[in-house]
């Protein structure tokens, strides 16, 4: 029953962070290993397509993010050209659709931050010419494109307001180019301000809800509907943090001592990714394990909610696979996605229904944003990208 449940989902993840393996640690997708997303997993999971985060610390690559991003879209491409039998890049929907008909994973991007492009739309293209087809506008800091969640309680930190006007350029430059625009991570206002500026459906690559979690990294049942409106998908995130509130208080009772950690593997390690990498996933690890795992429920209840509240098409799934110091009960990889499957069925949703979360929201996304860019072109867009 396992395997037939895993093989009849086909599940698309908004959002994994493993390329930091494949680029400090030298890891093979294709060999099982400790990280939460591999093929041996993927193949258990019925997980046919992944976006790869090209995720960069501005604490650690601040002064040049997107040489960090270009190393991470390398290490990424290398995985597909090593496995040409067993990976597929994928850049648009119909790409994903025929990597799952020859069995292969569809290997997508999304640049999870836009202090990479370094303020620069110039940057923002090559990107996409390299394969990137998301960009989330901000990560856990605000950057020149607008404010992040991640700072808003930080007086310290200079705020824009929202969106500032090169953030709007650039969300229009993706909607030119048939970059998925992505509202995860980013604070309210620049939220709203996203939605009212892209010609296209959003994306929230890896947001669960803020009606059962309270963190502001969650989304409201405000900006549910405003995805809903829009046309777009909230893919929900696993981390414990994120769909538990008890565990999200016990975190951030202990974020201060985890900061203090990261701090210090950071100056410590500031000259060797590969040991940087390592002993800042173990310092996290070992701080987040003193709290117990939120059971799967509290996973399953923030997926069925934003399906209950942003409708049944606007839902889909975002692990945070290998960016994340802990998970439910129940989902320790991308091998245990069937248990998602069984459990919303459970629930009474039906298989089509489940079917639109793992996967068929998100491809619909893609192609409507295909279908904006094609538009933009065919009125002569191209003219009006050219600006830095």
């Amino acid at each position: 029953m396992y395997l037939l449940l895993a093989a009849s989902f086909f599940v698309v993840d908004g959002h994994a962070d493993t390329p930091q393996f494949f680029l400090d640690l030298d890891t093979d997708l294709s060999q099982a290993g400790g990280q939460m997303v591999d093929l041996p997993k993927a193949r258990k999971g019925g997980l046919g397509g992944v976006f790869f985060s090209i995720w960069v610390d501005p604490d650690v690559y601040g002064a040049h993010p997107a040489r960090r991003a270009l190393d991470l879209i390398d290490a990424v491409r290398l995985q597909v050209e090593r496995h040409p039998g067993e990976l597929l890049l994928a850049t648009t929907a119909a790409e994903v659709e025929a990597a799952q008909k020859a069995r292969k994973l569809a290997v997508l991007m999304g640049v999870e931050g836009g202090h990479a492009i370094e303020g620069d739309l110039r940057l923002l293209r090559n990107f996409h010419r390299l394969g990137v087809r998301y960009m989330t506008l901000t990560w856990s800091n605000t950057n020149d494109l607008g404010d992040s969640s991640g700072d808003m309680n930080k007086p310290e930190v200079k705020h824009h307001g929202g969106l500032t006007d090169l953030g709007r350029r650039a969300v229009q430059e993706m909607n030119r180019l048939g970059m998925l625009v992505d509202v995860s991570h980013v604070a309210d206002k620049t939220f709203f301000d996203a939605l009212e500026v892209s010609r296209a459906p959003v994306i929230a690559s890896h947001s669960s809800s803020r009606a059962l979690t309270n963190h502001p990294r969650n989304l409201t049942d405000e900006m549910l509907r405003a995805v809903a409106k829009n046309g777009g998908v909230v893919m929900v995130n696993f981390f414990s943090a994120f769909v538990d509130e008890e565990f999200r208080k016990a975190f951030e009772a202990l974020r201060p001592e985890l900061d203090k950690a990261v701090a210090e593997v950071n100056a410590k390690y500031k000259d060797d990714p590969a040991a940087r990498t390592r002993a800042w996933f173990e310092a996290e690890w070992r701080i987040t394990s003193r709290i117990p795992r939120p059971p799967f429920e509290s996973l399953i209840a923030h997926i069925e909610h934003v399906a209950r509240v942003a409708g049944v098409d606007h839902a889909g799934i975002g692990s945070d696979f290998d960016g994340i110091s802990s998970l439910p009960q129940g989902i320790d990889s991308a091998a245990d996605l069937p248990r998602i499957a069984a459990a919303l069925q459970k629930r009474g949703f039906t298989q089509r229904e489940v079917a639109k979360i793992f996967s068929g929201n998100i491809l619909r996304v893609m192609r409507a944003v295909e279908a904006v860019a094609a538009g933009s072109t065919a009125r002569g867009g191209a003219r009006a990208g050219l600006s830095r």
